[in-house]
């Protein structure tokens, strides 16, 4: 069994500031962290290794920093890392990220599943994964909270939808995107910090992918992001007690705008 997990270097939202005048994220100074869901999808591709027998291959795309978290990947398990970098792939949307991480995964060959986190923290768009099986063209299975059976040929997985749940069988090679209800993440052992250390981590550009200039980064991005804007905060507000039709009456003449009328 050969397992692609790919995962993202994100800044931690906690600590996430807005220029106001450009609409963008001020990232300097902002710590960096493996995107939280990813580590859900890593501990489904290492559980299933531990008990299928086959390797866990972790893949980023980013700039050259992005490697930590293919290390801390290793660290708690991973077997092999390849980082996707280039300067070509700057400015990359979710559809040009998604192509490129595609790509490498028919470069590595005999893949028989891709699993992700349902999205990442620095966008929420739930897009890449669904997107990597278009570009493979591959069956995808999505927000799976539980993967109840995994075999040489199949799948059958458990998404989570709004009011309940759908139990889905799929034929291999799929594209899975998991939940934090799958599993609890396991922790980095000593061991594999000290292997993480010592790993050698391939980093492939364009050229190695055989992609052109406009099917990567800014130029093969078909959406721009426009601006960036923190919500409004409400602090005034106002308690009122009564009998539930009074109190109805009240919400509506003060949403409709007629509570002084």
């Amino acid at each position: 069994m050969r397992i692609v997990v790919a995962v993202k270097q994100v800044p931690d939202t906690a600590e996430v500031r807005i220029d106001e005048e450009r609409g963008t994220l001020i990232r300097e100074g902002i710590p960096s962290i493996l995107n939280p869901f990813d580590t859900y999808a890593l501990e489904e591709a290492l559980k299933w290794r531990d008990e299928l027998g086959g390797t866990v291959i972790v893949v980023s795309m980013g700039p050259p920093q992005a490697e930590a978290v293919l290390r801390e990947s290793v660290s708690m398990g991973a077997d092999e890392a390849v980082l996707l970098s280039d300067r070509a792939f700057a400015g990359a949307d979710t559809w040009a990220t998604s192509h490129t991480l595609a790509t490498a995964v028919e470069k590595m060959g005999n893949i028989d599943i891709v699993l992700t986190g349902k999205q990442a923290i620095d966008g929420d768009t739930a897009q890449t994964g669904p997107s990597i099986a278009a570009s493979l063209d591959w069956p995808q299975i999505t927000f799976v909270g539980n993967v109840r059976e995994l075999t040489g040929k199949h799948i059958i997985a458990e998404r989570y939808v709004e009011g309940g749940s759908e139990v889905i069988k799929s034929s291999l090679p799929v594209v899975v995107t998991v939940l934090k209800d799958a599993n609890t993440p396991r922790l980095p052992s000593l061991k594999g910090k000290m292997r993480a250390r010592k790993i050698e981590i391939p980093v492939w550009g364009k050229d190695d992918l055989e992609l052109s200039e406009g099917e990567v980064g800014l130029d093969g991005s078909p959406t721009r992001v426009v601006s960036i804007a923190t919500p409004e905060t409400f602090t005034d507000g106002q308690i009122h007690h009564g009998e539930p039709e009074e109190l109805a009456k009240l919400m509506a003449d003060s949403l409709l705008g007629t509570e002084d009328s």
